[in-house]
C-alpha cells in the first residue's frame, strides 16, 4: 500500500531496522548483508542477520574483522519492553558465530531505532543503560585495547588522602567515588557556596584521570564568566600527591569555538556552546554571557539534538555540571542526555527538580548553616533601608516640567506633562527614574556605615545589585557624588562595560579600589570575591535559588592579613557579611520554581535568547515577531538603520516576515516543492521537513548577541521620565527583624565558650573566680584568650560580638578599635562585672576619676605635671590592662623622661602609685 507521498508502508520492525541502519552509518559503521561482506569499507562493520549456533541475530558488530557486539532490533512500540529482551540479547552474545570460535561478545544493544539500551559485559556487574545512539567502532577498538572497562577501573581508585581537604570535601569525594563504584549514572553534590565545590570537583577529576584512566572529562558551566573562573582554578590546582600543577599533568581546554582538541583531557564549556557544537554551528559569544537560570521562557520540549559524528556520545566519560540549576531540566536536558557519561551535579541551592534529575542520589549535603558552624563560611546580618518612594511610588502632577531621557544615548529634553503620571515601586528605574530615591538609599547607606561596620575608616568592599545597565549607571554616578569619590571608587562590572570586566573584577578582589562595584548579573552567581563584606540589593529577586546564589557572593571566608590588604582598617578576619535590603528583597515571596502552565508576558531578552539558541516553538516565533512589529513603530530612522547593520542587512520587517514564514503552511509548501525539484530522490515528507528546517534556520540565524543586546536596550522604554519633582525621604534604616535572634545566638555562643574555657585559661579564671586579681591582668594574658578564640571560633571575633550586643542593648561607649580592649569589655559583661557592655576605656576613665578624687580629697594633692603623667598611665592601662615600672622605658613615657622623670615627680612613692592605679583602675 502506497502513502500519499509515494512511500511504501513497512513492517514496524523493518522501520526500526531502517532507523538503526541510519544511526549506525552516522556513528561510522558500514551496514552490510551477510552475503555481501566487504571488510575494506570501514573499520567497523555491522552485518545483518548473521548466523549463530542458536539462530540468526539481527546485527553482529565487527571491528577490524573481530566480532565485538550484537544488536537486537525490536519494533518501535516496544521501547518499554527492551529490558525484558536483555536475556535474549545476552544469549546471542554468548553463542558461537558461524565460522568463528569466538569468546562471548562484550557489547550488547537492544534498540527500536528510537530507544536504545546498551550493556558492557566487561563491567563488574553488567547493567544496561539507555544511550542516545550507538558507539563508534574506534571506541570499541580502544576499549578492548584497554582490557578493563571504566566501571571496572573505578573500583581500583585508592583511598583518598585527607591532609589538605576539609571534612565536607572529604565526605563529598568519598561518597562520589562510592557512587561511581556502584555504577550510579548521576550524582549530586550539594555544598554551600564558599565551601570549596570547585576544588572538590577538581580533586575528583584528578583522581579519575589518574587512577581510573578516564579519557576526557567535561566541566560544564552556564556563563562564560564562570568558565573563565573554573579555568583559573584548574590552573592553580596542585595535587597533594604530586609536585606538578594540574595543567602540567593534563591538558585543559576552555572551549572558545567549535574546535575540541583531540588531546584535551579536561574541557571547560558553557552549555550554550556545547549545544552549538552538537548543532554544528558557531556560537556568538554574547549567548554565553546570559545566565539561563534567569530566563522566564519555558519551552514546550527540550532543545532538539541530533547525532554529530564529530563528537560521539562516548566523547566524555564524566560530565561535571557546575551550578546545576533549572536550566538543565528543560531547555538543555537533551544536551546532557546525548552523552554516555556519568553526570555529577554541583550546587549550593538544589530544589525538588534537582533531586529528581539526579535520581535522588545525593552523595553530599552540606548546608550554609553547617558551613558557618564549621568556620568554612561566614554568616550574614540584614540591614533594612526603606524610603517613601521605594515603598509606595509617587505621582507627578500635570503641567510639571520634567526631563525625558533616551535610554541608549541618554540625551535629555525638557517637556511639560499633559496629565498626571503615577508610578509604583515596580516602575522605578524602568519607566521612571527618581534620582532622589536612589540618592536617599545611597546616602542612608553611607551615613549608617559606622553602625553597620563599626570602627572602619574605609567603605567595606560592597556589591550593589542593579536592575538594568541604565539603573547601574545612575547608581554609580550618585554613589560617587554622595561619597565624594572619583571614578576608581565605584565601577560597573558587567559584560557591557568599555573597560575589560575581568580586569575590574580582579581589582575588586585584590586592590584597594574599587570599594563599591555595581552589577546587573555578571557576578550574581559563582564568582568568587572573598573581601566582599556587604551586598546592597537595589533590585528584587523572586527566585529562591537565585537569591541564595546572590547572597552566596558574600559567604567566602578571608583571613585577617588578606582582608587587611584591601581593607586596611579591618580589625580581624572576615567574620560576617551584611545584606543591605533597600527594596524588600528579604521579605518578598520567593518561589522554588515556576509553574509549567501559566499566562504571563515573557521578557523580550528571553525570547531573543531562545530563538538564537535554536528553539523552534511556533508561539515563540510569533511572539517575537509581534514584539518586533511593535518595536518597528517606535524606532527612529537612525535606530532602524542600526538594527539593519546588526542584522546582516535585514530590516525589521524582513526579520518579522522570516519569523512568520517559518510556520506559514503556504511558504513551507512552496519551499518543499523547490527542494523536491532540486532533489528528486527525496520524498514529499522529507522535503516538507527540510523546508520547515530551512525556514526556521533562516529566521533564527538573524539573531546574535550583538543584535539581541541592541534590541533589548532600544526596546525598553524609549524614553524615561526623570522625576526630580518628588523628593524622597528615608522612613527606616535599621537592622532586620531576624537580626536580634542572630545577635542573641552570637552572644550565647560567646558566653558558652568563655564559661567552657574558664578553667584552662588563666585570664578567664581571674575574671570568673578571682576578680580581685584583675590588677594582675596583662595584655599578653588577654592575647592568649584572643588567639585561642580565633583558632576555635573565628566567627566570635570580639568586634562582631560587640556589634551583636549593640543590636540588643544600650552599650556604654563606642566599639573599641582594639580587639583586645573589646574582648576585655565583653568578658567583663558576660562574667557580670559590668551590668551592661561598657567600653573598657570608659571603665578605666570612671575608676581613674574616682581614684584621683579620693586622693585629692585627702592630704595628698597632685600638681598639674603629676596629673599629666597619671593621665598617660591611665591611657596605657586602658589599652594594656596593667602597667609595670619597665613600661616607663617605652612609648609614650620615654618621650617624657621615662622612669627617671616619674621618680622625680613622685619620688619614693612611685611604686605605690603604680600599684594603686593597677588595682583601682582594673576593678
Amino acid at each position: 500500500m502506497n502513502n500519499m507521498d509515494g512511500s511504501i508502508n513497512q513492517f514496524p520492525e523493518q522501520e526500526a531496522r531502517d532507523n538503526i541502519d541510519k544511526q549506525l552509518n552516522a556513528a561510522g559503521w558500514a551496514v552490510q548483508d551477510k552475503d555481501k561482506i566487504d571488510w575494506n569499507e570501514s573499520i567497523g562493520i555491522a552485518i545483518r542477520e548473521y548466523q549463530t549456533d542458536v539462530g540468526p541475530t539481527d546485527y553482529v558488530l565487527f571491528v577490524e574483522r573481530r566480532p565485538v557486539g550484537i544488536i537486537e532490533a525490536k519494533k518501535g512500540d516496544e521501547g518499554h519492553k527492551l529490558i525484558s529482551h536483555e536475556p535474549q540479547s545476552e544469549f546471542y552474545a554468548k553463542s558461537k558465530l558461524k565460522y568463528l570460535d569466538n569468546d562471548p561478545l562484550p557489547f550488547v544493544y537492544e534498540s527500536t531505532g528510537t530507544i536504545t539500551r546498551f550493556t558492557d559485559y566487561r563491567d563488574p556487574k553488567p547493567r544496561s543503560r539507555t544511550v542516545f545512539t550507538f558507539h563508534r567502532p574506534e571506541t570499541f577498538k580502544e576499549w578492548l585495547k584497554e582490557g578493563t572497562s571504566l566501571r571496572a577501573r573505578v573500583l581500583d581508585i585508592p583511598e583518598l588522602p585527607e591532609s589538605v581537604l576539609r571534612s565536607c570535601q572529604i565526605n563529598a569525594i568519598k561518597n562520589l567515588e562510592i557512587s561511581f563504584k556502584e555504577n550510579k549514572p548521576r550524582s549530586l553534590i550539594q555544598m554551600a557556596t564558599g565551601s570549596g565545590k570547585t576544588y572538590t570537583a577538581i580533586t575528583s577529576i584528578y583522581r579519575l584521570l589518574k587512577f581510573a584512566d578516564a579519557k576526557r572529562i567535561l566541566f560544564l558551566v552556564d556563563t562564560r564568566n564562570l568558565g573563565e573562573q573554573a579555568e583559573q582554578e584548574f590552573m592553580a590546582y596542585q595535587p597533594s600527591d604530586d609536585n606538578h600543577k594540574f595543567t602540567e599533568l593534563y591538558n585543559i581546554q576552555r572551549l572558545r569555538s567549535n574546535y575540541i582538541s583531540p588531546d584535551s583531557q579536561v574541557c571547560i564549556s558553557t552549555i550554550q556552546r556545547l549545544y552549538s557544537i552538537l548543532k554544528g554551528e558557531e556560537l556568538d559569544e554574547g549567548a554565553e554571557e546570559a545566565n539561563p537560570n534567569e530566563s522566564k521562557w519555558d519551552p514546550k520540549e527540550p532543545m532538539p539534538v541530533v547525532y554529530d559524528g564529530s563528537i560521539a556520545i562516548e566523547f566524555f566519560d564524566f560530565i561535571v555540571i557546575d551550578e546545576c540549576h533549572r536550566s538543565i531540566y528543560n531547555l538543555w536536558k537533551q544536551v546532557l542526555e546525548y552523552f554516555d557519561a556519568f553526570l555529577i551535579g554541583l550546587t549550593a541551592t538544589p530544589d525538588k527538580r534537582t533531586f529528581g534529575f539526579f535520581n535522588e542520589n545525593v552523595v553530599s549535603e552540606y548546608s550554609h548553616e553547617e558551613a558557618v558552624v564549621d568556620g568554612v563560611n561566614v554568616g550574614y546580618d540584614v540591614y533594612i533601608i526603606e524610603t517613601e518612594i521605594s515603598q509606595y511610588g509617587a505621582t507627578i502632577k500635570a503641567n510639571e516640567y520634567v526631563d525625558k531621557r533616551e535610554r541608549l544615548s541618554r540625551r535629555k529634553r525638557w517637556e511639560q506633562l499633559d496629565e498626571d503620571v503615577s508610578y509604583s515601586k515596580k516602575d522605578l528605574d524602568k519607566d521612571i527614574v527618581n534620582p532622589s530615591q536612589i540618592r536617599n538609599i545611597i546616602r542612608a547607606f553611607k551615613n549608617k556605615l559606622p553602625e553597620i561596620f563599626p570602627g572602619r575608616k574605609e567603605v567595606p568592599k560592597t556589591l550593589i545589585f542593579a536592575k538594568t545597565d541604565s539603573h547601574a549607571d545612575d547608581i554609580i554616578q550618585i554613589v560617587r557624588e554622595e561619597f565624594n569619590e572619583g571614578n576608581e571608587f565605584c565601577k560597573k562590572i558587567t559584560y557591557k562595560t568599555e573597560e575589560d570586566p575581568k580586569s575590574i573584577l580582579t581589582q575588586f578582589r585584590n586592590a584597594y579600589n574599587p570599594r563599591i562595584a555595581v552589577t546587573v548579573a555578571m557576578i550574581s552567581v559563582g564568582t568568587d570575591v572573598k573581601p566582599l563584606e556587604c551586598l546592597l540589593f537595589m533590585r528584587d529577586v523572586k527566585s529562591k535559588n537565585y537569591f541564595e546564589q546572590m547572597k552566596g557572593r558574600g559567604t567566602r571566608i578571608l583571613g585577617y592579613d588578606d582582608l587587611k590588604k584591601v581593607t586596611p582598617s579591618a580589625f580581624s578576619a572576615k567574620t560576617h557579611f551584611v545584606v543591605v535590603d533597600a527594596v524588600g528583597v528579604t521579605k518578598s515571596i520567593k518561589t522554588d520554581s515556576r509553574p509549567l502552565e501559566r499566562k504571563r508576558a515573557i521578557p523580550m531578552k528571553d525570547l531573543l535568547a531562545a530563538v538564537t539558541m535554536g528553539a523552534k516553538d511556533e508561539d515563540l516565533f510569533t511572539s517575537l515577531a509581534s514584539r518586533l512589529t511593535r518595536l518597528e513603530k517606535q524606532l527612529t530612522d537612525k535606530e532602524k538603520e542600526t538594527f539593519e547593520e546588526k542584522a546582516n542587512g535585514k530590516t525589521i520587517n524582513q526579520t518579522v516576515k522570516d519569523l512568520l514564514n517559518a510556520y506559514n503552511p503556504d511558504k513551507i509548501e512552496e519551499k518543499a516543492d523547490d527542494l523536491k525539484q532540486a532533489n528528486l530522490e527525496i520524498t514529499k515528507t522529507q522535503a516538507h521537513e527540510m523546508a520547515k528546517e530551512n525556514l526556521s534556520k533562516t529566521a533564527s540565524s538573524t539573531f546574535s548577541g550583538e543584535l539581541n543586546g541592541y534590541i533589548e536596550n532600544v526596546r525598553r522604554v524609549h524614553e524615561q521620565i526623570i522625576d526630580t519633582v518628588n523628593i524622597d525621604e528615608v522612613t527606616k534604616a535599621e537592622w532586620g527583624d531576624d537580626a536580634a535572634d542572630k545577635a542573641r545566638e552570637i552572644i550565647d555562643d560567646f558566653s558558652e565558650y568563655m564559661e567552657e574555657h574558664k578553667d584552662e585559661i588563666m585570664a578567664l579564671s581571674i575574671f570568673y573566680d578571682q576578680p580581685y586579681r584583675l590588677r594582675e591582668l596583662t595584655s599578653s594574658m588577654v592575647k592568649d584568650i584572643l588567639e585561642k578564640l580565633k583558632m576555635d571560633k573565628p566567627l566570635l571575633a570580639p568586634l562582631h560580638v560587640w556589634q551583636a550586643y549593640e543590636q540588643l542593648e544600650k552599650v556604654n561607649g563606642k566599639s573599641p578599635k582594639s580587639e583586645l580592649v573589646a574582648l576585655v569589655s565583653l568578658i567583663r559583661r558576660v562574667t557580670g562585672i559590668d551590668d551592661k557592655l561598657t567600653a573598657y576605656d570608659k571603665t578605666v576613665d570612671r575608676n581613674f576619676q574616682k581614684w584621683v578624687f579620693e586622693k585629692q580629697a585627702g592630704a595628698l594633692k597632685f600638681n598639674e605635671e603629676q596629673m599629666n603623667w597619671l593621665r598617660m598611665m591611665k591611657e596605657h592601662i586602658a589599652t594594656s590592662f596593667h602597667i609595670e615600672v619597665e613600661d616607663l622605658d617605652y612609648t609614650p613615657f620615654d618621650a617624657h623622661g621615662g622612669r627617671g622623670m616619674m621618680f622625680q615627680l613622685f619620688g619614693s612613692g612611685m611604686n605605690t602609685v603604680i600599684n594603686e592605679m593597677n588595682e583601682a583602675l582594673a576593678v
